[in-house]
């Protein structure tokens, strides 16, 4: 009898963002791409897009990914278009019950719920309709497997730790592919801890295992004297108001419901 396949040798998507910052507020989309591949070694397809984000690219984040204001200002798209595009892709996926693998999920996925937000006055949740992502956080899995080893855990040093191939860093397509490649060495490396568990199961569970990681990682901070928050939703975190309020589903603020 043929035993039955893991997660991690079969379908994929990844999703990855280039953007003007790390403020997952404030900032916006520069470029994304969205992966797919069939299984371990299959050739992947790729899905990019590039945003003229309608506000100046800082040399900070122009000496990370190399997109400069001209290149968006001739190349770009309207914003409002392409995060709606990129949402009906994640959409697609989640729809099809395949996995999606974000790094860092809560950075990516919550800069792309709050683009939507701006530009079209829609949630992600709202562009899903009720779908749900089953999101594979490279970062979240390997602290959980390997919670007490030293050292950074950036994608490149991961990619490095799992002997994965990162070409061309700091391009969202290459970004994508590396992760995805992350995620099925994770898999493999680790059957038992997570090849056993299903992607439904693994989504939930990470919640679980990040908030725990936040919590150490907030102890950390407050025993150092540190004013750094540490946010312990995982993959989303969820939108507020200017009051700092939670919204609602409904884009209100719930201090006024």
């Amino acid at each position: 009898m043929q035993q039955s396949q893991h997660w991690y040798e079969g379908p994929l998507a990844s999703f990855d963002t280039e953007t003007t910052g790390v403020d997952v507020e404030t900032d916006r989309i520069v470029s994304a791409a969205m992966v797919l591949q069939a299984s371990p070694g299959a050739g992947p397809q790729s899905a990019t897009w590039l945003a003229d984000p309608g506000v100046p690219i800082p040399d900070g984040a122009r000496a990370v990914h190399g997109i400069s204001d001209e290149h968006v200002r001739t190349h770009g798209r309207p914003p409002r278009t392409v995060v709606a595009e990129i949402a009906r892709a994640l959409g697609e996926q989640a729809r099809a019950g395949v996995p999606l693998v974000v790094m860092n999920a809560p950075y990516d996925l919550t800069l792309l719920d709050r683009e939507l937000r701006r530009h079209r006055d829609l949630s992600l949740a709202d562009c899903l309709a009720g779908t749900e992502l089953l999101v594979l956080d490279p970062r979240v899995l390997d602290k959980h497997v390997d919670r007490y080893r030293k050292g950074r855990r950036t994608l490149t040093d991961l990619c490095a730790h799992y002997g994965v191939s990162l070409i061309g860093a700091h391009d969202a397509a290459a970004d994508a592919v590396a992760a995805m490649e992350l995620v099925r060495a994770l898999g493999a490396r680790h059957p038992g801890p997570l090849g056993a568990m299903t992607p439904a199961e693994l989504h939930l569970r990470q919640a679980v295992w990040h908030s725990a990681q936040a919590r150490g990682l907030q102890n950390w901070f407050d025993r150092s004297g540190s004013p750094e928050r540490v946010d312990f939703a995982w993959p989303l975190r969820p939108a507020r108001c200017g009051c700092g309020r939670r919204l609602s589903p409904e884009h209100r603020c719930e201090a006024a419901a």
